[in-house]
C-alpha cells in the first residue's frame, strides 16, 4: 500500500506550539505590494504586534487560515515566490544561526530535518539521497487543497533563501517536481529556482547536486553551533510527538476498508477512552476525522493509480455510500477531481 498521507487539517482548537518564524515575510510582501496588512490575521485572534513577537505561539489551524488570507489579498499571483525571497537568516531565529554555523551543508541539512517542526512547516519535510542527488521531499501536501501552490511556493523560497545564506551561493538545484498544475506564472519557477520544473507530479521532490553536502559552511563555528543546537534541542524536546499515536489510529482506520471504525472503537483498540483519545489528538494539532480522512484519502489514490474499479466501487472502498459524495471529498482533499486524476496518472501527465 502506497505511503498514507500525512494531511493537516487544523484542529477543533488552538493548539498553540509553533512560533511565528518566517511569517512575518508575509507581511513585508504585503506592504511592498500597498496592501494592508491587518487582513492577513483575520480569523486568527492574533494582532500584528503578536506576529512579531518571539514568545507568540500559534496552531496549525491558525497557519493555515493565514495562507488563505495571503491568497485573498495579495496582487500577485506569485507572492508566495516573493515573499518566500524575502527571507533573511535572522528571520529563521536561532534555528538558522544552527544550519548557518555547521561544520559541513551536509551537517546542516542533517540538523534542519531532524529539528523542522521547529518551523512549523505546512507539510512534512524528509531527505534522502540516490545516487549523485540529494533530495527534500515534501508529504501531507494535499490536504492543503487550493491553498497547496501559495505554501509551496513560500515554503520552498524561504528554504532556498535560509539555505543560501548558508552556502553564501546559489544553491545548485537540479529538478523541481510538484503535485500540482502548472500555474500561469510557472516560468517564475525556473527564474526563482533555476531548475527544471515538472507540474502535475505525483510526488513533492527538490532534487539539487548531492556534492553540495560536503562543503565546508563558510561560517562555520563550532561554538555558536554547539550553543544554538543544543538551544534547539532543548525546544524540540519540548514539542509532544506524534508519531506513534497517529500510526496507532491510522493502522485502526484501515482495519478495513469500506467501513471505518468510528473514534470509539479506535480509542477502545488503543485501550483508552475515546475523551482521551480526543483530548491526545488535540494536543498534536489533530482530529480523528481528519487522519481518517488522510486514511481514505491514501486508498482513493492507491485505488486510482493500481486499479480500474468504476468510481461508484470505487467510493464504497473508501467509505462513502455515493460517488458524486466521494468526488467532492476527493476534489477537497487533492485539488482535483478523482477521474482527472486517474487520466493525468495513466498518460504520465
Amino acid at each position: 500500500m502506497t505511503q498514507l498521507i500525512v494531511g493537516l487539517y487544523g484542529t477543533s482548537q488552538d493548539v498553540a506550539q509553533h512560533n511565528m518564524l518566517g511569517l512575518p515575510a508575509l507581511v513585508a510582501e504585503l506592504q511592498a505590494q500597498g496592501v494592508s496588512e491587518a487582513g492577513l490575521l483575520d480569523g486568527t485572534e492574533l494582532s500584528l504586534a503578536q506576529m512579531q513577537d518571539p514568545n507568540t505561539r500559534i496552531s496549525h489551524r491558525q497557519k493555515v487560515v493565514i495562507f488563505a488570507n495571503m491568497r485573498r489579498l495579495m496582487l500577485h499571483a506569485d507572492s508566495g515566490l516573493r515573499a518566500g525571497g524575502r527571507q533573511r537568516i535572522s528571520d529563521f531565529g536561532i534555528f538558522g544561526y544552527a544550519m548557518l554555523s555547521s561544520e559541513t551543508f551536509g551537517q546542516a541539512v542533517d540538523f534542519g530535518i531532524k529539528h523542522i517542526r521547529l518551523l512549523g512547516p505546512v507539510f512534512e519535510k524528509t531527505f534522502r539521497r540516490e545516487g549523485d542527488e540529494g533530495i527534500f521531499v515534501g508529504q501531507g501536501f494535499f490536504a492543503l487543497g487550493e491553498l497547496m501552490p501559495l505554501a509551496t511556493e513560500f515554503w520552498f523560497a524561504s528554504i532556498q533563501a535560509l539555505v543560501q545564506c548558508v552556502l553564501e551561493k546559489p544553491f545548485p538545484s537540479v529538478r523541481l517536481l510538484l503535485p500540482y498544475p502548472p500555474p500561469t506564472y510557472w516560468r517564475r519557477y525556473e527564474e526563482v529556482f533555476r531548475c527544471p520544473v515538472e507540474f502535475n507530479s505525483e510526488v513533492m521532490e527538490w532534487r539539487f547536486c548531492a556534492s553540495v553536502l560536503q562543503q565546508p559552511c563558510p561560517n562555520a563555528n563550532p561554538i555558536t553551533s554547539a550553543m544554538s543546537t543544543g538551544f534547539c534541542q532543548q525546544l524540540f524536546a519540548s514539542l509532544p510527538d506524534e508519531a506513534d499515536l497517529i500510526e496507532a489510529v491510522r493502522l485502526a482506520c484501515l482495519s478495513r476498508t469500506g467501513r471505518f471504525p468510528g473514534a470509539d472503537t479506535v480509542a477502545a483498540t488503543l485501550g483508552m477512552s475515546t475523551r482521551t483519545l480526543h483530548r491526545r489528538l488535540t494536543e498534536h494539532q489533530r482530529t480523528y476525522q481528519g487522519v481518517l480522512d488522510e486514511v481514505r484519502c491514501a486508498l482513493a489514490i492507491e485505488f486510482l493509480q493500481k486499479s480500474d474499479l468504476p468510481m461508484d466501487e470505487l467510493a464504497a472502498q473508501v467509505g462513502f455510500s455515493e460517488a458524486a459524495n466521494f468526488r467532492k471529498a476527493f476534489k477537497k482533499w487533492t485539488g482535483r477531481a478523482p477521474g482527472d486524476y486517474r487520466a493525468a496518472f495513466r498518460s504520465g501527465e
